[in-house]
């Protein structure tokens, strides 16, 4: 065990010191600890982002222009449901639906999915069953909508589904919109 030893008292110099180690061990211990348990959180803490902003253009390949997806926009307004279906700012087609008064706990918008569902089977970019990719559904309610109306709706978009090849050659359905919200 480490110590210090105090030799003789007759006011000589002490010539045998030894440093205590036991307790600079400890505080490098308590150290070496400390620093493998924030390297681990910090790595947990981390978000990958990416902003995916393309860099200056290569004069060496040529520009391929990409035409837009079609996506489905929904507008609430009062009194009716706007379907309007848009590549990019042209509009492809337009339809609208009266909007019911409903009240009650459980509100529905039937008439709204099977319109919808109808509109995806006329418009839609993605029926393959091999094709991985949801179409894009635009949510567009003004702030005061209340917030069972909003559901209502998400529920008759959620309501068209189309079925996709999964692994193992297994067919099953899912939604077939994938949703974003432009709120007013």
């Amino acid at each position: 065990m480490g110590g210090v030893d105090v030799g003789p008292t007759n006011g000589k110099r002490q010539t045998n010191i030894e440093i205590n180690m036991i307790p600079f061990i400890d505080l490098l211990m308590v150290t070496i600890m400390f620093l493998l348990i924030t390297a681990v959180w910090v790595n947990f803490s981390r978000m990958n982002a990416n902003a995916q902003i393309p860099g200056p253009p290569d004069p060496t390949k040529e520009i391929d222009p990409q035409t837009p997806e079609k996506a489905l926009n929904v507008h609430v307004t009062d009194n009716e449901f706007k379907l309007v279906w848009k590549q990019g700012a042209t509009v492809v087609s337009e339809t609208t639906s009266e909007r019911p008064k409903g009240t009650g706990t459980d509100l529905r918008y039937d008439d709204l999915a099977t319109k919808i569902a109808a509109e995806w089977k006329q418009q839609s970019s993605h029926q393959d069953k091999s094709d991985k990719k949801q179409d894009q559904a635009i949510l567009h309610v003004d702030n005061r909508l209340p917030f069972k109306e909003v559901i209502a709706v998400l529920d008759a978009i959620y309501d068209c589904k189309r079925e996709m090849v999964v692994e193992n050659n297994e067919v099953k359905s899912f939604p077939a919109f994938n949703m974003s919200f432009s709120v007013k």
